[in-house]
């Protein structure tokens, strides 16, 4: 496991300890919300957020595919015109906009392989206006007077991104960080770039501090009854046009009361859950060949028995032990399905699929917590049945990093198989991406306090997330043994003052002197080691002591002498 590029870690939850994080109880409330016809799809969905509408803010008015909304500045801002246009709408297009804008000013060069990340545009909260000050909120051009009403940080997402990912690009270090690479002249560029693209429809963007805001006109443009025009998505009848996928997810769920069941079965090949299993490996993750073979080796076939239950006993849950399939209907229709193995310990959660029209739902956070209340209700019934397993965790990528805000969880030490709390092991996933995570103790000096997660704690893990695993280049011309204090996480200074120098730090280096060690190829006695390589760095042959000490505390003196340790 040391060697491999993106360690992963066993993880798991205890049911009964779980804490729900405010983002957490958010997902719960939309879903209900969506359950009771209170939440548009249209709104909600990330699509209306981020991705253009059939006509973009520099289309000529004219166009066909599209027709316009013509409203007061005024009325435009209170929002008070029954024909103005959805706010939604609106930030959706300025969001295109930036978007167009970031391709154009970051494209190629140093930049190329760069993910960089989609605009999000926020509404100015009057609160906001009132702490920035008259003398930001307006500002007068000309004889107008332009009201702030929009603005986005993507400048700061920009340089973020940037400097994630120019250090692994050719062994680039933050040095060769372009120099102007700020939020402040990130915003510059893309505010100028925007002006360039064309019209922003009666809006005026300013770079401000590293924010893109925009402003509108108000006063003056209300005494020539100047009107703003915003595009207005034409109904497919009109246009000819495809119905959009929110559209889509209006007519299949449309604002009404809505019944949720979630039903468990037995893993077996069900033609609805294929037919939803290969959209989503296409729309989500870009699967063009999908076949019912992989399918069925994938999520279907089990090694695992089933043990059904039995009458009157408490080993047993209801639905027995085995691999299962776990469905969500909304009003019938298949949305999602959850793939997890029942054990007489755990619910393992194996794979989640679902439907991409609903991605503002986040069914893969709910989905995860309904699997959660299923192993405490299930306790009841299964009192050895406590704890929840969420597969692996890799810590250095991000698209896993949200296993870890279901909390506390813990991580199981690849060495001596104890848990321990994902808390005690993240300062030592930070520094190194192999780590044995039972030495947090030992490492820090002293055992470091949990940070105890209330119910106000926000999750700390992004799906944002979006960078991928990747390794620490090495130099291949350096000593064997430079990454040996990385791999134990220990500095120098740690290293001589435990050097072992007592009769009991004797035995010890006796225990390991009979040890064959295995270095490319050639397998030598540690207590040879000089001989055949020559001297070697103190502080590196402490280290290595540490390693194989560690090692025969675990595996015992007689079988580490049997035993080839590799090195390589």
């Amino acid at each position: 496991m040391e060697r491999t590029c993106c360690p992963s870690y066993t993880i798991r939850l205890k049911a009964n300890d779980f804490i729900c994080s405010k983002e957490q109880a958010r997902v719960l409330k939309k879903i209900q919300r969506f359950l009771d016809g209170e939440l548009d799809p249209q709104i909600g969905s990330p699509q209306c957020k981020a991705s253009p509408t059939k006509r973009s803010l520099g289309e000529p008015l004219n166009s066909p595919t599209s027709k316009v909304s013509k409203v007061s500045a005024e009325e435009f801002q209170k929002g008070t015109s029954p024909n103005i246009l959805k706010e939604d709408d609106i930030i959706c297009c300025l969001a295109n906009k930036i978007n167009e804008a970031t391709a154009t000013c970051f494209r190629g060069g140093v930049f190329g392989s760069v993910q960089l990340p989609k605009a999000v545009v926020k509404t100015v909260k009057p609160q906001v206006k009132r702490k920035v000050g008259e003398a930001v909120q307006e500002k007068k051009v000309g004889e107008a007077v332009q009201a702030l009403v929009y603005t986005c940080n993507i400048s700061f997402q920009i340089v973020a991104a940037v400097r994630r990912a120019l250090p692994k690009e050719n062994g680039a270090t933050q040095t060769e960080v372009p120099a102007d690479l700020s939020p402040n002249s990130v915003a510059e560029k893309l505010s100028v770039a925007m002006e360039r693209l064309g019209e922003l429809a009666g809006f005026e963007v300013k770079a401000c501090n590293g924010h893109l805001n925009f402003y509108l006109a108000s006063n003056q443009a209300m005494q020539n009854h100047t009107s703003v025009v915003v595009p207005v998505q034409a109904s497919d009848k009109s246009s000819g046009s495809k119905p959009s996928s929110v559209n889509q997810t209006n007519a299949k769920y449309p604002l009404k009361r809505k019944n949720l069941e979630i039903r468990l079965s037995t893993s077996h090949f069900d033609p609805e859950e294929f037919a939803l299993y290969r959209r989503y490996q296409t729309k989500v993750h870009k699967e063009k060949a999908v076949t019912e073979s992989s399918y069925k080796r994938f999520l279907v076939d089990t090694p695992i028995l089933f043990v059904p239950p039995k009458t009157g006993d408490n080993t047993v849950p209801p639905c027995g032990f085995g691999s299962f399939h776990q469905q969500y209907r909304i009003d019938g229709k298949l949305v999602a399905v959850g793939v997890v193995d029942i054990l007489p310990k755990c619910l393992s959660s194996k794979y989640l699929f679902w439907d991409p029209d609903l991605p503002f739902l986040s069914l893969g956070k709910y989905t995860a917590l309904k699997e959660i209340d299923w192993v405490k209700t299930t306790q009841e019934h299964c009192p050895s049945l406590q704890y929840y397993y969420l597969g692996y965790y890799i810590h250095s990528c991000n698209k896993m990093r949200y296993k870890a805000a279901y909390r506390p969880s813990e991580l199981l030490c690849p060495l001596r198989y104890e848990w321990v709390r994902y808390d005690l092991a993240k300062p030592l996933l930070d520094a190194s991406q192999y780590s044995v995570l039972s030495d947090y103790a030992t490492m820090q000096g002293e055992v470091p306090q949990p940070q105890i997660c209330g119910p106000s704690d926000d999750s700390s893990a992004k799906v944002d997330h979006h960078e991928s695993p990747s390794d620490e280049d090495e130099d291949d011309d350096d000593e064997d043994f430079d990454n040996y204090e990385s791999d134990m996480m220990v500095d120098e200074e740690t290293i001589h003052s435990e050097k072992p120098d007592t009769a009991e730090g004797s035995s010890e280096i006796n225990d390991i002197n009979n040890i064959t060690l295995d270095l490319k190829g050639s397998r030598v006695k540690f207590k040879g080691l000089q001989q055949v390589f020559g001297p070697i760095e103190r502080r590196h042959l402490n280290a290595l002591e540490r390693q194989l000490s560690r090692y025969v505390k675990v595996v015992g003196k007689e079988l580490s002498d049997r035993m080839v340790y590799c090195l390589s």
